[in-house]
């Protein structure tokens, strides 16, 4: 949500989102005290919500230019982001190629990392393999739980970083650097299930689409 707010602050259009329909812990559909915040901020401003559950390509008006991905654990398949004319973009908080997978946070302070940091990247079919467009580092305060360290951390760096590119693409300037995967590192998920990229199962030739969750389509400018 606050990356949603940060770009339509900064003159940009978003055109759709898709979110799960609920925050965790919910179950009442009714009533919008149990929308999940990104559904909930769409709502009064007719911006067109998608379940996160449901999207495909389909479901993406014709006047996308970018698809941003703001630290979403789903796999954005090809198709859908070739819906993007400018870029389809990701964030996640680590120094890629370091820390690849959904649970990135967690295993640098498991891991006791000094320093941390957010990645914004071009999604591509390698999962947070993709090139990178902007990467800052922080300093990973002593006695730092994960989650203190996305809220007072890597959350705001998301924020700052995602606007940066977005900013940067609609001035016509795209940065694209390879990750070097020979640093690269990947853990798995501590406590949930494998990533879901029906992609690696589909048949030859096929274009299926995975979901996309936390997600925003924009038109620049």
């Amino acid at each position: 949500m606050e990356v949603a707010e940060a770009l339509v602050d900064a003159g940009h259009h978003v055109v759709g989102v898709a979110s799960p329909a609920l925050r965790d812990g919910h179950s009442d559909e009714s009533s919008a005290l149990s929308w999940d915040r990104l559904r909930s901020w769409a709502f009064p401003r007719d911006v067109p919500w998608t379940d996160s559950k449901t999207l495909r390509a389909r479901h993406l008006p014709d006047s996308v230019d970018i698809i941003l991905a703001a630290h979403s654990h789903a796999f954005i398949g090809r198709e859908t982001r070739a819906r993007a004319k400018v870029a389809a973009i990701g964030y996640h908080p680590s120094l890629l190629p370091l820390h690849r997978g959904r649970d990135a946070i967690r295993w640098t302070i498991r891991d006791g990392d000094k320093a941390a940091g957010g990645t914004v990247y071009h999604l591509t079919e390698r999962t947070d393999g993709g090139p990178i467009a902007a990467q800052e580092h922080v300093l990973v305060p002593r006695g730092s739980t994960a989650r203190s360290l996305w809220r007072e951390h890597l959350a705001p760096l998301g924020v700052h970083l995602l606007l940066r590119v977005v900013n940067d693409l609609a001035q016509g300037r795209r940065v694209e650097v390879p990750q070097d995967d020979e640093l690269a590192t990947w853990e798995p998920a501590m406590d949930s299930a494998p990533l879901f990229k029906p992609e690696l199962i589909a048949l030859p030739g096929s274009a299926s689409d995975a979901v996309v969750s936390d997600s925003w389509a924009l038109r620049t400018g």
